[in-house]
């Protein structure tokens, strides 16, 4: 499965950001609800973090503690996309931000990125004070 993301831009802190993961090149028979997904994030020189992931039908969801309550992740598999919603930006939520299909499904939604079958290209996030 191919993954893109869009909706990255500069922002200011407080301010709001959706980005958006259209998947394409699902196999014959496949369809983006068997795959749990989850967004990562990279700041400069520092390791890819986990963000948060949802289920393969966007019924659970799980959050890395310094977004909870901020982030909200969905999807809609009609439209083979996930959503990445993102309020009260801070300057520390700066960093290139990642989609990716896991690779099976963890029941506690808590993935590291050896977990992950299929990444996007990033897009720029970038949160001014």
């Amino acid at each position: 499965v191919q993954l893109v993301e869009s909706g990255g831009g500069l922002v200011q802190a407080g301010g709001s950001l959706r980005l958006s993961c259209a998947a394409s090149g699902l196999a014959s028979g496949l369809t983006l609800s068997m795959y749990a997904m989850a967004w990562f994030r990279q700041a400069p020189g520092k390791s890819r973090e986990f963000v948060g992931a949802i289920s393969g039908s966007g019924g659970s969801t799980n959050y890395a503690d310094s977004v909870k309550g901020r982030f909200t992740i969905s999807r809609d598999n009609a439209k083979n996309t996930v959503y990445l919603q993102m309020n009260s930006l801070k300057p520390e939520d700066t960093a290139v931000y990642y989609c990716a299909a896991a690779r099976s499904v963890i029941r506690s939604l808590k993935y590291s990125t050896n977990d992950m079958y299929s990444w996007g290209q990033g897009t720029q996030v970038t949160v001014s004070s």
